[in-house]
């Protein structure tokens, strides 16, 4: 079963596409500190950075140089973590791309599998309030085939702010909601951590979105401008045939919701409460119309239960 995330949002960098390259050129001087490229202007934390490019080979390994530490908490895998950034190639005097500039930091779970290997492995164990500069050995990176503006066998260099990051539960928890419409799915209500039952009825779906709160929390209600990170499984109406699930590979999805291209899945999350169980039955004209996607046929009726386990 492949996953099915990334059909879910716009491309967004370390997803899966590059930005187009930045106008702003860094300083073209060869200075390092501690072997790594210096930062010649906006040295402090939340400044946006100018890095000199790299001075001779760079190294072989992951290296993670803390430039200035922050008082919060340390990073553990699974946490939902949001950092700004700037990533230049080690050779290069021209950054790449930058959430300085977009005003609009980068959210994202730790360990799970949203970035490249050296962010994932880079980050965990930095402390909040920290700004860190990673270099990342291709194998590391973008590899043998780059990608977009990053050439192939590409060192890269990348200064981030880690500016917050919330624990994340296992779970979502809260009072159960009657689910007493036959036409409708059925959902588990189980709060083990493992993915809840979906039992789909053998009837025409809804033509209208549905949204349902299975288990209802008192968290707080979810805006179009967060971002969630949720855990669910996708399902196909006509089959009941899975088509994903975040539960299996143990590993959390971020949604930024102004960005997720499937219009019922974020239509159906706003106004929700954060640390709720929801079902959401998204007619094609909400999911993915006339277009096949991977394994989901065109026209195709979707069926999610979601777990909204935080925001950022």
């Amino acid at each position: 079963m492949r996953r099915i995330a990334g059909l879910l949002l716009a491309p967004l960098l370390l997803l899966s596409a590059v930005a187009c390259g930045s106008d702003d050129k860094a300083s073209d001087s060869a200075s390092s500190k501690n072997g790594v490229p210096a930062i010649t202007a906006g040295a402090k934390f939340g400044e946006k950075p100018t890095l000199s490019k790299g001075e001779g080979d760079p190294p072989k390994e992951l290296k993670t140089e803390v430039l200035s530490e922050g008082d919060g908490a340390k990073l553990k895998n699974g946490d939902a973590i949001q950092v700004n950034y700037l990533g230049q190639a080690w050779d290069s005097t021209k950054p790449f791309d930058n959430s300085f500039d977009r005003k609009q930091p980068f959210d994202l779970t730790l360990g799970a599998g949203m970035v490249i290997q050296g962010w994932d492995k880079g980050l965990v164990g930095q402390k909040v309030g920290s700004r860190v500069e990673l270099v990342i050995p291709p194998e590391l990176g973008y590899g043998e085939q780059g990608q977009g503006d990053i050439k192939p066998n590409a060192t890269l260099v990348f200064v981030v702010d880690v500016l917050k990051a919330t624990q994340i539960p296992a779970s979502a928890k809260g009072t159960e909601v009657a689910q007493d419409n036959i036409d409708l799915p059925k959902v588990g209500v189980k709060t083990d951590g493992k993915a809840p039952t979906v039992t789909i009825p053998k009837g025409d779906p809804p033509k209208k979105l549905v949204s349902n709160y299975v288990l209802e929390s008192d968290g707080d209600v979810v805006k179009e401008s967060d971002s969630v990170v949720v855990n669910y499984v996708g399902m196909i109406w006509k089959g009941a045939k899975e088509f994903d699930n975040t539960y299996t590979t143990g590993k959390t999805q971020t949604f930024p919701l102004s960005q997720v291209t499937l219009k019922g899945l974020k239509n159906g999350l706003v106004d929700k409460k954060v640390g709720s169980r929801v079902l959401l039955v998204i007619p094609p004209d909400q999911a993915f119309g006339d277009q096949q996607q991977q394994a989901i046929p065109k026209n195709s009726t979707l069926v999610f239960a979601v777990d909204i386990l935080a925001k950022v």
